[in-house]
C-alpha cells in the first residue's frame, strides 16, 4: 500500500511515498535516497527519468521491507529551491526522513536501513556516522574519493567520449576538460552566495562548494553498522576501486559488489562505457545483480526470515 507522506527539516516541508508491504507490522523500514541534482522520489530528472529510488522501493517492498523515498527540496510535491540547497541540507533532509520512517507505526525503528545511490550514498553514510541508522546502510554507486578529486576523475573518464566536435573545440581553445573543470571549481570556491551564475548558467554554488569540500572517508571511517557498497564496473561518476577502500575504512561488517558491465545508472552497458547511451539505458529496467545485492543484504542485516 502506498501513501503519501509530508514531513519536515526545520521550516522545510518535504514529501513522499510511503510503502508499506501487506500483513502484519511492524515491518523492517528502507529510507531510500535519491542522487544528485533536481531528481525526485523515483530519481526522475526531468531529462532523464532514471528510475533507480523507485525500482529499489519496489524490490524492497516486495521482501517485507515498508520503504520511504522522497522528492528533494523544489521538486515534485516539496515546496522549496533545489538550486539553493547545499550537501549539508540534503543530508539533514534525509534525517528527517528516516526519523519520519521510524516514527510510523507500521515499522519497526530498530530495524531500518538507508539506502543511497550515487550523492544518496554520501548522504546515507553520513547518517550512519551521525549514528542514526539502526540496522545499516547501503551505498549504492558510492564514493570514498574527496569531491574535488572525484570530479577531476569523472573530467578524465568523462572526455574520450565527449563527441567530436566539443573535444575538437577544447584543441582550439587550447584546453583540455580537466583543465575547464579546475577553471570551474576555482570560480565557484571564489563564491559566496547558495546560487551563481558560472559560464553563463546558473548553479547551486552552494552544494558544489560542499561537495568540492567533503571527504567521504571522514564519515566512512565512523560507521560502526553493516555497510553493503555496490557499484557498477562501467560506471563513469565513481570509481569503482573505491570499494576496497570503502571496506578498509568502514569499522563494522562490511560487504562489496563490483557488478560487471553495469553503469553509474545501474543499467548493462557492454562495450565501451558512455554516458550518451544513459537515455537509451534508462528506458531499461535496473539490473537484476543490484537489487539481488540489495534486497539479499537488507534482509539479513534487518533479520527478515524467508
Amino acid at each position: 500500500m502506498d501513501k503519501t507522506l509530508h514531513f519536515r527539516c526545520g521550516t522545510q516541508e518535504l514529501a513522499g511515498t510511503l510503502t508499506v508491504p501487506d500483513g502484519p507490522g511492524p515491518h523492517p523500514g528502507a529510507l531510500i535516497v535519491p542522487g544528485s541534482g533536481p531528481v525526485d522520489r523515483d530519481s526522475n530528472h526531468a531529462k532523464l527519468p532514471i528510475g533507480v529510488t523507485r525500482e529499489l522501493a519496489e524490490a524492497l517492498a516486495g521482501t517485507g521491507f515498508a520503504t520511504l523515498r522522497y522528492d528533494k527540496r523544489g521538486v515534485g510535491e516539496s515546496p522549496g529551491n533545489w538550486l539553493a540547497a547545499g550537501l549539508g541540507d540534503n543530508i539533514d533532509d534525509a534525517s528527517a526522513a528516516l526519523a519520519a520512517l521510524r516514527a510510523q507505526p507500521e515499522v519497526d525503528a530498530e530495524r531500518v536501513v538507508a539506502v543511497g545511490h550515487s550523492e544518496g550514498a554520501l548522504i546515507v553514510a553520513a547518517l550512519a556516522a551521525r549514528q542514526e541508522v539502526p540496522a545499516g546502510v547501503a551505498l549504492i554507486s558510492g564514493s570514498a574519493t574527496p569531491g574535488a578529486d572525484l570530479l577531476q576523475w569523472q573530467a578524465r573518464k568523462v572526455g574520450p567520449s565527449l563527441p567530436a566536435p566539443v573535444r575538437i573545440l577544447l584543441r582550439i581553445m587550447g584546453t583540455t576538460v580537466q583543465k575547464q573543470v579546475a577553471e570551474n571549481h576555482r570560480k565557484i570556491r571564489a563564491t559566496t552566495t547558495d546560487i551563481a551564475r558560472i559560464g553563463g548558467r546558473r548553479i547551486n554554488a552552494k552544494w558544489t562548494r560542499e561537495f568540492l569540500a567533503h571527504d567521504p572517508a571522514t564519515d566512512l571511517a565512523r560507521i560502526t553498522v553493516p555497510v553493503l557498497a555496490v557499484t557498477g564496473e562501467k560506471d563513469l561518476q565513481v570509481d569503482p576501486a573505491d570499494l576496497p577502500r570503502i571496506a578498509r575504512l568502514v569499522r563494522g561488517p562490511v560487504e562489496t559488489h563490483e557488478v560487471p558491465d553495469v553503469s553509474h545508472i545501474l543499467r548493462a552497458q557492454p562495450g565501451i562505457p558512455t554516458l550518451r547511451s544513459y537515455k537509451k539505458d534508462a528506458t531499461r529496467p535496473v539490473d537484476p545483480r543490484v537489487l539481488d545485492h540489495v534486497t539479499g543484504w537488507a534482509r539479513r542485516v534487518a533479520a527478515v526470515q524467508a
